[in-house]
């Protein structure tokens, strides 16, 4: 299980090029040379609602849940609305063990379309900042998030069908986007002529932006477990590296996609070298894995049925990305790495 204490591990990451995560690969497949560092594995969601917008219970009660749920960071983003978590951390924190983070669902829209934006770890509320297009809504939201220190993750794209993969990869400044949203409204797969959220990831990368992709909740129903039909916790998150539970660290963590996102798959570690990509699932004993490697245009580099899978790097995949899929309908997506 993810909460059950904290493995430190060796890695190899990759060379962080304008903020994100990157490989400049030489001929033959070869990358720049890399800087090994260690860190630890901690379980956070970016996505949650309390009665401070349209969520069923309290701050208190939301909190109380994921802690108790055994996470290990949560960031409150209420819509249009900054929570003071001051006295929830008092309450709840512990050093090294939980964390609670300020943030807010910054709610704009363009016509019908609603266009919503997280900001992580903000020092002050933002107001929706309105546009003239989709882009233009999005990409001012964005900068009025960096203008009040937080980190933006943009929500789920295709909810009411709100922007397209040429939309979403034209935004500058952000990197990050929800790739699994677990509110059932979400639209995740697509449909209808419009693409599913991954489709629109690799179209982005095929397109030359760099973005990652993120796993959350968006949970607004605490008092109903187990309906699926509910937008209820425990559906998605993330599983960041970092040298210590600080919330900093944790921000500068995402930024550089040094994290995987998760539906349920747990990976005991994600190495990149000069050469080559190495996923290592933790098993458990009722199931079975796939390890898919995706490249340019979304195309499957290589799939694996080994618990322990690698990829070596031609220089002509554009871009590489892992995907984990568990016989019971379960996955963990690792950031993408550009190669070319």
């Amino acid at each position: 299980m993810f909460g059950k204490g904290i493995t430190r591990l060796p890695v190899v990451l990759a060379v962080v090029l304008a903020g994100a995560v990157c490989m400049a690969v030489a001929p033959g497949g070869r990358a720049a040379a890399q800087t090994p560092s260690t860190g630890r594995w901690f379980k956070g969601n970016t996505h949650t609602h309390t009665l401070n917008s349209d969520g069923d219970s309290t701050p208190d009660d939301v909190v109380r849940w994921y802690r108790e749920h055994r996470y290990h960071f949560l960031v409150l983003t209420d819509h249009n609305f900054l929570t003071d978590v001051s006295a929830l951390q008092a309450l709840h924190g512990a050093s090294d063990r939980f964390l609670v983070i300020r943030g807010e669902e910054v709610s704009d829209r363009f016509g019908e379309a609603p266009l919503h934006i997280n900001g992580l770890n903000l020092n002050t509320q933002v107001e929706p900042q309105g546009g003239t297009s989709v882009v233009d809504v999005l990409q001012r939201n964005v900068d009025a998030i960096r203008g009040a220190g937080g980190i933006p993750h943009i929500n789920h794209p295709n909810f009411r069908w709100a922007m397209t993969p040429a939309e979403l990869g034209a935004v500058r400044n952000t990197r990050l986007f929800e790739i699994f949203n677990g509110h059932p409204e979400i639209n995740m797969f697509g449909g209808g002529g419009v693409p599913g959220l991954e489709e629109a990831w690799d179209s982005i990368l095929t397109n030359g932006t760099l973005i990652h992709g993120i796993a959350v909740d968006d949970a607004h129903v605490f008092k109903q477990p187990g309906n699926a039909n509910s937008a209820g916790p425990g559906r998605g998150w993330v599983m960041v590296r970092a040298e210590r539970l600080d919330t900093s660290l944790i921000m500068q963590a995402l930024e550089r996609g040094d994290f995987y996102a998760s539906t349920g798959v747990e990976l005991t570690d994600y190495v990149v070298t000069p050469h080559s990509m190495t996923v290592t699932v933790t098993p458990t004993t009722f199931s079975k894995y796939r390890v898919q490697f995706i490249g340019r245009g979304g195309a499957v580099l290589k799939e694996s049925a080994d618990t322990t899978a690698t990829y070596e790097f031609t220089g002509r995949e554009g871009y590489v990305r892992a995907k984990v899929l568990e016989s019971n309908g379960r996955m963990a997506w690792c950031q993408p790495i550009r190669v070319n």
